[in-house]
């Protein structure tokens, strides 16, 4: 009986300078499907230089475009890789295991979160963070959902367990200007979700979601081991639904309204 064949897919944007690194993390993978959505760098080079299937087009919707990668590959298996993001050696080692004894259609794989060169290992939480990612799956188990920002999951199948050995190394933010840039962008795109859902939800709402947020970020997830950089973790975490919320409000026109 043959192995399981690997897809890696990343999804990526004008990623010319971050490319190159995650395209050389996943090339133990059978096939490297690259979706580039409205690239107007070298990205596409790069990555026909490292033998990647490309894929390109424009789509307004993240879980869209991330659906038209997945039906883009071919293996029995698919790991989604970001642009900022890089397979260590360990996990490459164990999602090889995986795939080959796996009688689950899913799992989920561990994240190393890094703001430049710090690992922070605590305070993730909510939407804008996580330590553990549902990204190694079987073809035809995963789809997303149509929404711009962190869109929701549909899975047909059971959860296996999680991967335990290796990380998936984020390159989340390069400073605290890029972490407040990346606030803002998600925070506008979650605005433009919410206008078109019909139903942007109330202030009392979202600031009770802001606290609750930022305690679960400083302290459920223990943030304040990380220092001073867990409250700044912890303001963005519960900051992003209700600025959300308010863009929705007071600015509909700008964003999508």
């Amino acid at each position: 009986m043959s192995a399981p064949r690997l897809s890696a897919l990343i999804v990526a944007r004008n990623e010319q300078d971050r490319l190159p690194d995650c395209l050389a993390s996943v090339a133990f993978a059978d096939e490297v499907v690259v979706v580039l959505d409205r690239s107007t760098d070298r990205s596409a080079e790069i990555a026909g230089a490292a033998g990647a299937r490309i894929l390109e087009g424009a789509w307004e919707l993240e879980g869209d475009r991330r659906n038209a990668g997945i039906a883009a590959c071919s293996g029995d298996w698919i790991l989604e890789v970001d642009a900022d993001e890089r397979v260590d050696a360990a996990l490459a080692k164990a999602v090889r295991a995986t795939i080959t004894t796996s009688r689950h259609a899913w799992h989920q794989v561990p994240v190393d979160n890094y703001v430049g060169e710090r690992l922070i290992r605590h305070g993730w939480a909510g939407s804008f963070g996580t330590t553990s990612v549902p990204r190694l799956f079987r073809r035809g188990a995963k789809r997303w959902r149509a929404q711009r920002v962190h869109p929701g999951l549909d899975w047909t199948g059971e959860e296996g367990p999680k991967i335990t050995d290796g990380a998936l190394v984020h390159l989340v933010d390069r400073d605290i200007s890029d972490m407040l840039r990346r606030l803002d962008k998600y925070s506008s795109a979650k605005a433009a979700d919410l206008i078109a859902s019909g139903n942007i939800g109330s202030l009392g709402n979202n600031l009770r979601r802001f606290v609750m947020r930022g305690f679960k970020s400083y302290v459920s997830r223990k943030g304040y081991k990380e220092g001073a950089w867990g409250i700044l973790l912890a303001f963005c975490t519960g900051a992003f639904p209700l600025l959300a919320y308010l863009k929705a409000r007071l600015e509909p026109g700008r964003h999508g309204g």
